[in-house]
């Protein structure tokens, strides 16, 4: 199985480990590109903050993460699991995961990254501020830039079994499995039900889905879970107690959609 999760906006700091040693990330078919994020994002937040404050969107009250991010080849690094933050963070809970759920976390998860392209929560990162959405001077639109790498590098990642894709729609423009891939992914959203006069309506609301997101990660890892593909994967949700309604694609090649309905955290 393999998850495919969103990072976080806000990041831990602080990090006192040894600096990024590049070479050592996962996915190394990404490492070109990597680095090229990494020079321009550099250069643009240590050249001119006015313009790194307007390519990267950030408030007057984020303008420290444009230092930061021009530190980035000799600031501390932690492992990309404690970095990310964040209610998915919050309730995937993986610092407190037993040792058979942590090497099954750190086996199947993969966190997308406008800067790293996609990391495992094992990698060690520094403390950084892109995303998906940015658009680079020179490199252009991050989501664009990362679809040609992820698309040589992913489908072997992808292995053979269950592919749960948990991005947001940023996120997800990076790489989109195709094929035989595609026929084993379940895309999967939250949908929030309440009744309003005797009617139910369905909303997507941000925190229940992040929240969600995380505690079902986090009860696949803890209860040993690894299903072969989506219908598999319906079923195991189900068993271990979510509202689960899904949709088979019409024809092979495509995604299935899951959606997991909720009423409360």
């Amino acid at each position: 199985m393999l998850v495919l999760l969103p990072p976080s906006e806000g990041k831990a700091t602080g990090a006192a480990g040894a600096p990024l040693d590049a070479g050592a990330l996962s996915l190394p078919g990404l490492a070109a590109s990597r680095a090229a994020v990494l020079e321009e994002l550099v250069e643009l937040c240590a050249a001119d903050e006015t313009k790194a404050q307007e390519v990267l969107g950030l408030s007057e009250g984020l303008k420290g993460e444009i230092a930061k991010n021009a530190g980035l080849r000799t600031a501390g690094t932690r492992p990309a699991g404690e970095i990310y933050t964040g209610v998915l963070y919050d309730a995937l809970g993986l610092a407190s995961l037993d040792a058979a759920a942590r090497k099954r976390a750190e086996r199947s998860l993969l966190v997308f990254s406008g800067l790293w392209g996609a990391v495992r929560i094992g990698d060690r990162i520094p403390s950084y501020r892109c995303s998906m959405g940015v658009k680079l001077p020179g490199l252009g639109a991050l989501g664009a830039y990362w679809r040609a790498p992820m698309a040589e590098v992913l489908p072997a990642v992808a292995g053979e079994g269950l592919v749960l894709d948990l991005r947001s729609a940023a996120y997800a423009t990076a790489w989109k499995p195709k094929g035989e891939v595609a026929g084993r992914t379940a895309t999967v959203r939250v949908l929030q039900s309440k009744t309003v006069a005797g009617v139910e309506k369905r909303t997507v609301v941000s925190h229940f889905n992040k929240a969600t997101k995380g505690r079902l990660v986090r009860d696949l890892l803890t209860a040993g879970l690894e299903p072969a593909g989506p219908a598999e994967l319906v079923k195991a949700l189900r068993g271990l107690g979510y509202a689960v309604e899904a949709e088979p694609p019409a024809k092979g090649g495509k995604a299935w959609a899951v959606d997991v309905i909720v009423t409360e955290l």
